[in-house]
């Protein structure tokens, strides 16, 4: 039996340890920020191990698969051995792998593909195109839309109407076209063998709503342990709850003050009434000790979480001495607050801090583009986390929906996308050979349809690389010939196709790692890379780059010198995010987890003023600011308050040249530079 290290237990806090040795009773860890969570949980994963738990028999449930690899990677670290823990990935990860498994048992043909959202919306626009719902005088909700009233009917486990009244009351008079929409869309998945997201999670709910079913898969799993337990879902809750009605075994961690994500349907109740949850209640072990930040940025971020309605108390507490408080700072506008962006940044790396030490946090994505502007016009490099995602770039999905079409012939949207990247075939061409298809699958579609006009030699290469995906190629073989086909094609579709050829390239190279097709399209949907070359890092000539992030593209992350944009009413909380106290109160949340970034220094920016253009009424104007009332005047004294004015520029003063213009017909010079 593999043996924990000796030093391993020594080096928990008194809390920490008590997570660990915790017995099979449920438990609730809350974990405050930069108190160790990840350290905790697989510290608590390997004592297990070391206590005689069998691997195989711990389910570890997380929201990202490096979440989960880094935290086998520590347990690995701590044992005599190597330890693998089969089950231990994200819930729709968890969830895409049991329902093969039940398959036969729930209704489910085990070689089902999984859309991911934007395949999802379009599939939701085809059908919502066929049904004609959006053909009246009123303008029907977009396909994206009309995919997110969906989810959010789905994860938040909820009727059309209360979700529409929640979250999209501009929708509400469409109730019965969108249900009838919804309908339709879930026949049109089935029909095609496809699930999206939101299945592989209620799918998993409804499984276990079977007793039997329930106890067969909860069974299996002597320990449940559940990471960021605030951003679990009502589905998510469900599912725990139907495997482990007891609690026995159960341990989830998390912190009530960083639940951030209500857009996804994330609850922050299921952390706050998981105690109760069951009979005795489970018992609470609170994470207090910060390893992160400075005593002055605690005490701070204390003080703004405080005055949260409802909350698990704690107050985070260091032992790092030294650190000014953070720097609460007055600027005129949003162009000040980008020139004292850039300036700090720029003495800070004076000082011999690493750009990539410091980053700069906002609400919404849009808010960073002042501060963009000035960092290019001073040659600051930079990244920005938030904007397109790996699997949206157009090139990566054409080639995942080749291979996604030779897996599943019924997968409409896999062949209409691939259909029309053969020159000469459009979406009517496409779908009349898809109403074609017989049991033959893609390989028979080709084969039976004459090639387009003037694409004979595309057609025939498609036709041969379908039949050879169709007799099962070896893998990885199959991404070779995917690859020679498509490549000459993004050469005619796209003109920075050289470019795009490198993420085919990293495709090839992350599909290398897979045993089979079906699990490379499955974790790769599941999980993929965050943006376009994101294996090999951000696309920069510099190796050094400063950190733009939304603040929920930030959250689990730290930097030592953080700049937080626009905390101000109307920003921060948002206009769209205070029309509710549970609104509210998720706004005070992510203020702080934007502080809680923070280890050596914190600005908060706050500009008096913000630039309107296009007004309804006397056109473009200056709209003043407050700041957040999450910074009332009573923890004031928690910051070192300042105005900060932005340099001018010195300019020459002299005037032009006076006397005479030589003229210049400038139109005459455009119309002959050609002829």
């Amino acid at each position: 039996m593999s043996r924990i290290s000796a030093s391993a237990l020594d080096e928990l806090n008194e809390a920490q340890r008590a997570a660990v040795e915790h017995g099979l009773a449920p438990l609730l860890v809350i974990a405050g920020a930069g108190s160790g969570k990840t350290k905790t949980l697989s510290h608590r994963v390997a004592h297990l191990v070391a206590n005689g738990a069998d691997p195989s028999r711990i389910l570890l449930l997380t929201f990202s698969r490096r979440a989960a690899s880094e935290m086998i990677a520590r347990v690995g670290k701590m044992m005599a051995g190597d330890v693998r823990i089969p089950w231990a990935g994200t819930f729709h990860a968890i969830g895409a792998r049991l329902l093969r498994e039940l398959a036969p048992v729930i209704g489910l043909d085990p070689e089902f593909t999984i859309h991911d959202r934007t395949d999802s919306a379009d599939l939701m626009g085809m059908v919502r195109q066929e049904l004609g719902v959006a053909t009246g005088a009123k303008r029907f909700p977009m396909k994206g839309t009309c995919l997110a009233i969906y989810s959010r009917v789905v994860n938040a486990d909820e009727t059309v109407s209360d979700a529409l009244a929640a979250a999209f009351p501009w929708c509400r008079e469409w109730e019965a076209e969108l249900k009838t929409l919804f309908a339709a869309y879930v026949e049109a998945k089935q029909k095609q063998n496809v699930l999206d997201y939101d299945d592989l999670l209620w799918l998993w709910a409804e499984a276990m709503q079977e007793p039997a079913l329930a106890q067969e898969v909860g069974a299996r799993f002597d320990h449940v342990m559940v990471d960021e337990y605030q951003d679990t879902n009502k589905l998510q809750a469900r599912i725990l709850m139907a495997m482990k009605p007891d609690g026995r075994g159960v341990t989830v961690v998390g912190d009530d003050a960083q639940s951030i994500y209500s857009f996804r349907a994330a609850d922050v109740r299921n952390i706050l009434d998981f105690p109760k949850a069951f009979t005795p209640p489970a018992q609470l072990v609170t994470l207090e000790q910060n390893y992160r930040s400075t005593g002055p940025i605690l005490e701070a971020s204390n003080a703004v979480i405080d005055l949260a309605s409802e909350r698990f108390t704690k107050n985070l507490r260091t032992t790092r001495s030294g650190g000014g408080a953070p720097y609460l700072v007055s600027v005129r506008d949003e162009a000040a607050q980008a020139a004292y962006v850039a300036q700090h940044v720029l003495e800070a790396r004076e000082r011999g801090l690493d750009l990539k030490s410091q980053a700069v946090l906002f609400r919404a994505a849009d808010f960073s583009a002042p501060v963009e502007l000035e960092l290019a016009k001073r040659d600051i490099p930079f990244v920005k986390f938030g904007g397109l995602k790996f699997l949206d770039a157009a090139h990566v999905k054409d080639f995942l929906a080749i291979l996604r079409w030779a897996q599943n012939g019924g997968d409409r949207l896999a062949g209409f996308r691939t259909l029309q990247l053969v020159p000469g075939v459009g979406p009517a061409k496409a779908a009349r050979i898809l109403d074609a298809m017989d049991e033959s699958g893609a390989y028979g579609a080709v084969r039976n349809t004459a090639p387009p006009a003037g694409a004979s030699e595309a057609w025939g290469a498609l036709k041969d690389m379908l039949g050879e995906l169709t007799r099962a190629t070896a893998w990885p073989a199959d991404l070779d010939l995917v690859a020679r086909w498509y490549e000459p094609l993004m050469q005619e579709h796209y003109e920075d196709a050289r470019v795009r050829k490198a993420d085919i390239e990293q495709l090839q190279r992350i599909g290398a790692t897979f045993a089979a097709r079906q699990s490379f399209l499955t974790d790769l949907t599941l999980d993929p890379p965050n943006s376009t070359s994101d294996e090999s890092g951000p696309a920069l000539k510099d190796d050094d780059y400063l950190i733009l992030s939304t603040i929920h593209s930030a959250k689990g992350q730290e930097w030592k010198n953080v700049f937080v944009l626009n905390v101000v009413d109307g920003c921060m909380p948002s206009d769209l995010g205070a029309g509710s106290n549970a609104e509210l109160e998720e706004e005070r949340r992510l203020l702080y987890v934007a502080m809680t970034r923070a280890k050596d220094n914190l600005h908060l920016i706050t500009p008096q003023r913000f630039y309107h253009t296009q007004q309804s009424k006397g056109g473009d104007k200056h709209v003043y600011a407050n700041r957040s009332r999450f910074i009332p005047s009573k923890v004031l004294d928690k910051f070192e308050q300042k105005a900060w004015a932005q340099q001018s520029e010195t300019h020459s003063t002299a005037p032009y040249p006076r006397g005479p213009l030589p003229k210049i017909d400038l139109a005459a010079k455009a119309r002959g530079r050609f002829s």
